[in-house]
């Protein structure tokens, strides 16, 4: 848990740094690093109370609740690697 508030501490941090610069393009974290530091009891998956108590969750706890059950595509109350690392659906176009 301390580690997750860390990195995404750091990832803030880093964040502002960038934006300030405003020149360079914002780099994206990889998704299996992210997982590997939110999986807190290193058990191979993320819970649902590992996921919610990242700061990007506790900014937006119901936008939060969405996402990890969007991702969580078998429905069993925590994400593997491969649910938490996949490409979000895109979303359908109304009339297309």
């Amino acid at each position: 848990m301390k580690n997750i508030v860390t990195l995404l501490s750091v990832l803030a941090l880093a964040a502002g740094l960038n934006a300030a610069e405003g020149e360079k393009p914002k780099a994206k974290m990889d998704p299996a690093k992210v997982f590997a530091k939110m999986d807190g009891n290193s058990d191979g998956s993320i819970s649902k109370e590992e996921f919610m108590a990242s700061p990007g969750a506790k900014k937006d706890a119901a936008k939060a609740e969405k996402g990890f059950s969007a991702k969580d595509k078998d429905k069993d109350g925590k994400l593997s690697k491969e649910e938490f690392t996949a490409a979000p659906a895109k979303k359908k176009k109304k009339g297309a």
